[in-house]
């Protein structure tokens, strides 16, 4: 039966060809060639079947066994066969000790690869893969093109609207790391336990998640970031330990909302890899326009759909002499949503480390990001239609 496969391979030429013989069956195909690419993109297009060259540039491949295997929800399997040299009984017992299913010397025989691809997808039927995607939540990102667009504004009320309007459970996961906001803007204490107390764990599962998030008075849920910047480091990503948390809240809760780091290192091309929305928060001003831009052509290079993309213009009543077709005209990408500026009542919610959506849902901010929070969740993963909404999130 035809399949979706990913072939992680380093050489271009030989990933072609391989590529070939499976589309001659009448599977489909994806591609990377190094392990942090590839993990990306087992997280975005959930293939049914994995296959690894052992030898990759900066990592092994039985490293990227052993990520999925981390990553995979409860009772989720994608049968991995890994590609390694004649002989090299070692990378056999370290690929099948990691995880892989199979194990296939090279060089590659077209029809030996056929029948191992069909025996491991006999033996892990298809229908695993799906109910892994229905069955978990959504996994939203809020990247700010630059500091002070309203990001973190606008990820914790969207969390808040999500679980008070729409009854869904949210996890809201503050990505950065070493400088996380959630603690001021939501008036939690340092005392308040951290994703530290999660990577601190022998093993990280869903037991010791729930022991470490904490319930704000709204009923969302956070993982809150490490109290301070040097105890960041201990969120090592070379385990994918935010990968790994993230896809664990995705089959704890309907949604989890990550507010990023603008610095787009391993972690954060983690939360790109699998999030199913990335919205991206801009102003209208040059310096961020340009900042969109390499947004854009980074998600590009990293295959990133467009239709997972959602560009949101803050400040749009703001006087900056740039129009808004202009602005789409240089990114050559619509905008999503179009939100107005209300400073006097963001930073007053702000400050009081009370967000308008928990305190004032029914004032004109609070409408517009109840009415964001619909939208996305009616739209699922899909492109998202046009919206004017009238929400102004500014700082952060």
């Amino acid at each position: 039966m035809p399949a979706r496969i990913l072939i992680v391979v380093a050489q271009t030429t030989i990933q072609a060809q391989l590529g070939e013989l499976l589309r001659r069956d009448g599977h489909e195909t994806i591609a990377a060639t190094d392990v942090r690419t590839a993990l990306s993109r087992w997280s975005a297009d959930h293939p049914d079947l994995v296959a690894v060259e052992s030898d990759l540039p900066g990592q092994r491949g039985v490293e990227l066994v052993a990520a999925i295997r981390r990553a995979e929800g409860p009772g989720a399997h994608t049968p991995i066969v890994l590609l390694g040299s004649v002989g090299d009984v070692q990378a056999k017992l370290a690929a099948l000790r990691a995880g892989a299913d199979d194990y296939l010397s090279k060089p590659i025989h077209p029809q030996e690869l056929a029948a191992r691809v069909r025996g491991l997808l006999a033996r892990f039927p298809r229908a695993q893969a799906p109910a892994r995607k229905q069955n978990m939540g959504r996994v939203h990102a809020y990247y700010g093109a630059k500091g002070g667009v309203g990001t973190t504004t606008l990820a914790i009320n969207a969390a808040i609207a999500l679980h008070r309007e729409m009854k869904r459970s949210v996890a809201l996961v503050d990505a950065n790391l070493q400088f996380g906001d959630h603690r001021v803007f939501l008036d939690m204490g340092r005392s308040q336990r951290s994703i530290i107390d999660a990577v601190s764990a022998t093993d990280i599962d869903a037991d010791v998640l729930r022991r470490v998030v904490v319930r704000h008075d709204s009923g969302v849920e956070l993982l809150l970031a490490p109290p301070s910047p040097e105890s960041a480091e201990l969120v090592t990503n070379d385990q994918h330990q935010l990968l790994h948390i993230i896809e664990l809240l995705r089959s704890m809760y309907d949604y989890v909302i990550v507010d990023m780091d603008k610095r787009l290192d391993d972690n954060m091309l983690d939360v790109i890899g699998t999030a199913d929305r990335l919205v991206v928060v801009m102003t209208a001003d040059l310096s961020c326009i340009k900042n969109v831009r390499l947004v854009l052509e980074t998600m590009a290079q990293l295959a990133v759909p467009d239709e997972r993309l959602m560009l949101v213009l803050n400040r749009a009543n703001a006087f900056t002499g740039i129009s808004n077709k202009s602005v789409e005209s240089v990114l050559k990408h619509r905008i999503a949503h179009q939100v107005i500026n209300d400073y006097r009542s963001a930073i007053s919610a702000l400050n009081s480390g009370t967000p308008f959506m928990w305190s004032k849902p029914d004032s004109a901010l609070g409408r517009a990001v109840i009415a964001l929070a619909r939208l996305v969740d009616q739209q699922g993963t899909g492109p998202v239609e046009l919206a004017q909404l009238s929400y102004a999130p500014v700082h952060g």
